[in-house]
């Protein structure tokens, strides 16, 4: 959360399609917060994106677009940017593998590891898995400044940590945190 992980996916796209080259640029389908299929940062930059599905074979589709591209003369895809990963099924980071692996065209996602009670996301467990290279994006904690690597879930500024795994939220429901405040939020730290 709070890492720029949505600016920069929107940074990628921009800098591909400016040296014009094609890219397929995707996001959740669970993410509606800015419409579906609208990948939108919190500093008002926003992207129209395909959104992908749970029934979504994520390699048939690029292959498809990369084929009429090919034969319409535009050119192959340069680049598959995928946003929320955290949100894929195991199916669509294989297919993503796929896409990599026979098609030979590179994919990016981006995406949180863990959520709020710090278990990894199915998407997040898979592309560890699966991915040939993993970039941290770093942000602070709400509380102290200091390195944020988990999420805490919030319900009317009070710390929450049962519930749904899946609930879409922004500032307004989740804070970066240390592992610190992860597990005392507001205190003090002694050090």
């Amino acid at each position: 959360m709070s890492s720029g992980k949505t600016i920069e996916i929107l940074k990628v796209a921009h800098n591909y399609q400016m040296q014009g080259r094609k890219i397929a640029l995707m996001t959740s389908g669970k993410d509606d917060r800015s419409g579906r299929g609208v990948i939108a940062s919190r500093i008002g930059l926003n992207s129209k994106a395909t959104p992908i599905d749970d029934d979504m074979n994520v390699f048939d589709y690029v292959k498809e677009h990369n084929d009429q591209d090919i034969a319409n003369g535009d050119g192959k895809i340069a680049c598959v940017l995928i946003d929320e990963a955290q949100f894929l099924n195991k199916h669509h980071v294989i297919e993503c593998a796929k896409i990599v692996d026979d098609l030979h065209i590179p994919v990016m996602t981006f995406g949180l590891k863990n959520d709020f009670q710090n278990n990894l996301f199915e998407g997040s467990k898979y592309l560890l898995l699966y991915a040939d290279k993993i970039e941290e994006m770093k942000t602070i904690c709400h509380y102290c400044g200091r390195k944020a690597t988990m999420v805490i879930r919030v319900q009317d500024g009070k710390p929450v940590y049962e519930g749904a795994q899946l609930q879409i939220g922004g500032d307004e429901s989740y804070y970066p945190v240390c592992r610190f405040h992860y597990n005392h939020p507001g205190q003090k730290r002694q050090d």
